[in-house]
């Protein structure tokens, strides 16, 4: 059975968009690097990526075009079969790859039935809203918080919708040279 880990990235007073959804703070302070060890050890563990639809639809205006030239992990992403939790997507290309799979439905029953199908870990990124219903759902059992070294003052949590508190077990604590810093948790 596969895990599913959500990883975010999010700003060192913990917010994961500003509060329209705005993504600019990653910008502010660039220097994540896409062959970060401990990052690409965790995607090698990796058998799906799943996608909420606004996440899906920005991955998808962004990913297919890039090569490994430009992002290490393009292959990896673009390669990797994708899952979208969509109750309005009838279909979700992916450029010249293989499109991704809508799952309609309650997102708690296609977990569930994913988490069944792989073997290896699932990876929701971004997907504020779906993250949150499935740490609500209690399907969550790894979080990856990329934290970005810059302050915004207000904005939209990593878990909106979570209504009870969630225990974490730290697993690893990375600190790169350009400040930005990388927490594990197990969820208990």
């Amino acid at each position: 059975m596969g895990r599913l880990i959500v990883e975010q990235i999010v700003t060192v007073d913990g917010f994961a968009a500003g509060p329209d959804g705005e993504l600019d703070f990653m910008r502010m302070a660039s220097g994540f690097d896409s062959t970060d060890a401990g990052q690409l050890a965790m995607l090698a563990r990796v058998d799906a990526i799943l996608l909420g639809r606004n996440t899906y639809e920005l991955f998808e205006a962004y990913w297919p075009g890039k090569t490994v030239d430009e992002e290490a992990v393009a292959d990896f992403i673009n390669g990797t079969p994708k899952h979208v939790i969509s109750n309005t997507l009838r279909r979700a290309p992916w450029g010249d790859y293989s499109s991704a799979h809508v799952e309609v439905g309650e997102p708690r029953d296609s977990v569930r039935r994913l988490k069944n199908r792989y073997s290896g870990d699932i990876i929701l990124w971004g997907s504020l809203m779906l993250a949150g219903a499935l740490f609500q759902a209690e399907l969550v059992d790894v979080v990856r918080l990329r934290v970005v070294p810059v302050l915004i003052g207000e904005g939209r949590t990593a878990t909106p919708g979570l209504r009870h508190p969630r225990t974490l077990s730290p697993v690893e604590i990375d600190a790169l040279p350009s400040g930005h810093v990388t927490l594990v948790y197990d969820v208990l």
